[in-house]
């Protein structure tokens, strides 16, 4: 399943190597900078290492989620004293029980009448009910392997490609694992682990979850890092559709983000992905991310949209995630349903041109957005 693709990345991607010259860079992603280096712990292994007394079996769901906001609250404190006390991580034991089997608890109640997105279908995908993603309990994987075409500080990325997506793109590039759950591997939570593991032995800079999108996994992904210690930097790839409790769960362990904003209008979310209350559901999920974390946010220039979505989304970013590196995309292509009927989505059956993406560029560039190392 692991395709070792990275040994030569540094001739292939020459920019992954001169974009750490780069001070704006490394000053907008200077935790996940340090936890690549091995200079921080990611925040994962920390989170593991929070003890909890309670007996969660005895909680109540919404004392779960009260507990859980006190250990959050301690393991940020524990986190900054560790950092600013540079103590070994190593040297902290685990315990036997921790804030992560809270995050396990609190993940598989969800699961069980799945919130896990603002879809909020509500089946118990435990009991092998589906909903709008058409997964129930199992876990696929598609591929895994180090990538060399994701942004410059992020290559090679460790990416683990599931199957499955809450949204229904009609130009969707990965529609074959997408839109077809069944496709790939299963994998346990165990299994999960190693191939996390083994992709940081390789040389990934981070480990990279994405698909279809990852949102969808949260149960397997969290429950993963128990079987799992290694210092590596978690990168959450989503069209950020997820939920307000799934984002309670990710902030702690995740960091660094890479959301999509497509759309800058829910009506063009509707017809193109499928997807109601767009804007409010994403830019929320963008502004808690935007606290927690390091961010680079992708934005993909769909050709005749510049003015209903290119232009509201990089405004909103310039003025809620100002510090947020912008990757302006250029690679949109007809392909999925827009390529079977060009006829049904005119404005979007061919691929952007020079003067729109220029067009791009130039907004970012009034706004002040820093695009260009990632772009």
């Amino acid at each position: 399943m692991i395709i070792d693709s990275g040994i030569l990345w540094r001739v292939v991607r020459p920019d992954a190597v001169t974009v750490w010259r780069n001070k704006e860079v490394i000053e907008r992603l200077s935790h996940y900078y340090k936890v690549m280096k091995n200079e921080k712990p990611a925040k994962y292994r920390v989170v593991k290492r929070v003890p909890i007394e309670e007996n969660l079996d005895e909680l109540s769901y919404d004392e779960l989620w009260k507990l859980h906001e006190e250990k959050s609250k301690e393991f940020r404190e524990f986190y900054n004293k560790i950092v600013e006390e540079n103590k070994d991580i190593d040297k902290i034991p685990i315990p036997e029980k921790s804030f992560l089997d809270l995050k396990i608890k609190l993940v598989n109640i969800m699961v069980s009448k799945c919130i896990l997105c603002e879809w909020r279908c509500s089946v118990n995908r435990l009991k092998g009910e589906k909903g709008r993603c058409g997964l129930d309990w199992r876990t696929r994987v598609a591929s895994a392997f180090l990538h060399l075409g994701e942004e410059a500080p992020l290559v090679p990325s460790g990416t683990i490609f599931f199957t499955g997506c809450s949204f229904k793109c009609v130009f969707c590039q990965n529609w074959d694992i997408s839109t077809r759950p069944e496709n790939g591997d299963e994998v346990s939570p165990e299994e999960l682990a190693q191939i996390a593991i083994k992709l940081r032995r390789m040389g990934a800079r981070n480990i990279n979850y994405v698909g279809g999108n990852p949102d969808q996994q949260l149960h397997t992904i969290i429950e993963s890092l128990k079987y799992m210690d290694i210092n590596v930097p978690l990168l959450w790839n989503s069209n950020f559709y997820m939920s307000i409790e799934s984002m309670k769960i990710l902030v702690d362990v995740i960091d660094i983000w890479l959301p999509d904003f497509k759309y800058g209008n829910d009506n063009c979310a509707l017809r193109l992905s499928k997807v109601v209350k767009y804007f409010e559901i994403v830019s929320r999920n963008h502004l808690i991310a935007y606290e927690h974390g390091d961010m680079i946010i992708r934005h993909l220039v769909l050709p005749n949209h510049i003015e209903c979505c290119t232009r509201p989304v990089l405004e909103w970013i310039a003025k809620h995630c100002p510090r947020a590196l912008v990757n302006i995309m250029e690679q949109y292509r007809p392909e999925h349903l827009v390529l079977l009927n060009p006829e049904k989505y005119p404005d979007i059956s061919r691929r952007p041109t020079s003067e729109e993406m220029r067009e791009a560029y130039k907004i970012a560039k009034d706004l002040g957005l820093c695009y260009e190392p990632v772009s």
